[in-house]
């Protein structure tokens, strides 16, 4: 049955001129019929060199607004509506605006895991895979990074240097997991490394052996014999088995899998492209052009 849907899909795709983005956290059999597949900074980059009329993002939200955002003339289709980012919507523009007017020199980092009226009102976009790189060459007398404080704290610590004020924001599924989560994990795969997504609390990131993006994790995973204990999305360990059947890819919690990811299925996918479901992604053009430049300005400097 997924073999039949992914061959109709293969082929409706190039019938219509679809090409279909997934991020790294999507189904395997959905990662396999993408065209491109990677994290939030791989895919901006994908979409804003795309040649074609129309594009399916699986994935959630934000990342759908950001492909519309790079290309306005493109139909852009989020196979599930419901399908969005908790920590996107963690923090208000109005909250961003009111500290910009009493920090009027300070630069605001966001997370591209927001949605588009707060990068709206932000300086420059970042993603896991291109924070350090991009704060470290900002220069400013402040630097206000939201939401994730978790992914902030991580880069402040690499840059005892910079002035880096955090907020209260976070990935609900990342943040669950605790210091006795990595001592159980230790114990039950005892040598195994533990490779680990920055967007875990600081004290967690203590007991990782690697910590990067989830693009880092896999091309780590990829390139080094060994088994390892993974610290990110479920959706990694399945695709690592998968990959690498020879080698065992344990979850260090079971509280690390995103509902909002999972709801995409394959099925979805076949009812955007046959005009069944979907919904089309339609952004006010002002609010693309000022959103626009902090994605922009991620891609320049990423």
């Amino acid at each position: 049955m997924i073999s039949e849907l992914q061959k109709e899909i293969l082929r409706l795709k190039e019938e219509t001129g679809t090409v279909i983005l997934a991020h790294s956290y999507q189904a395997p059999e959905i990662l396999e019929i993408a065209d491109h597949k990677g994290d939030s900074f791989a895919l901006s980059v994908a979409a804003k060199d795309l040649r074609c009329d129309r594009v399916i993002l699986c994935g959630v939200r934000f990342m759908a607004d950001t492909v519309k955002m790079l290309s306005p003339e493109k139909t852009v289709l989020l196979p599930i509506a419901q399908a969005t980012c908790p920590m996107a919507e963690q923090i208000s523009p109005e909250r961003v605006l009111e500290y910009k007017k009493s920090h009027p020199n300070a630069v605001v980092v966001a997370y591209v895991n927001t949605t588009t009226e707060l990068k709206a009102v932000c300086d420059v976009c970042v993603t896991s895979s291109s924070a350090l790189k991009i704060v470290e060459q900002l220069d400013a007398p402040e630097i206000l990074f939201i939401p994730d404080q978790n992914l902030g704290s991580y880069i402040k610590k690499q840059l005892p240097h910079k002035n880096i004020v955090l907020w209260d924001g976070y990935c609900p599924v990342h943040n669950s997991v605790t210091e006795e989560d990595c001592i159980r994990a230790k114990q039950q795969y005892p040598g195994m490394k533990i490779l680990m997504h920055p967007e875990l609390p600081a004290q967690v990131l203590e007991y990782g052996d690697v910590i990067g993006s989830t693009a880092a994790i896999i091309r780590y995973a990829m390139e080094h014999d060994e088994d390892c204990i993974i610290g990110t999305e479920k959706s990694i360990s399945d695709y690592l088995s998968l990959m690498r059947p020879g080698r065992r890819y344990p979850l260090l919690s079971k509280r690390l899998m995103c509902p909002d990811m999972r709801l995409t299925t394959l099925l979805d996918v076949y009812k955007a492209l046959t005009g069944q479901g979907g919904e089309e992604i339609q952004i006010p053009e002002d609010l693309r052009l000022k959103a626009k430049r902090s994605v922009d300005e991620m891609i320049r400097m990423g």
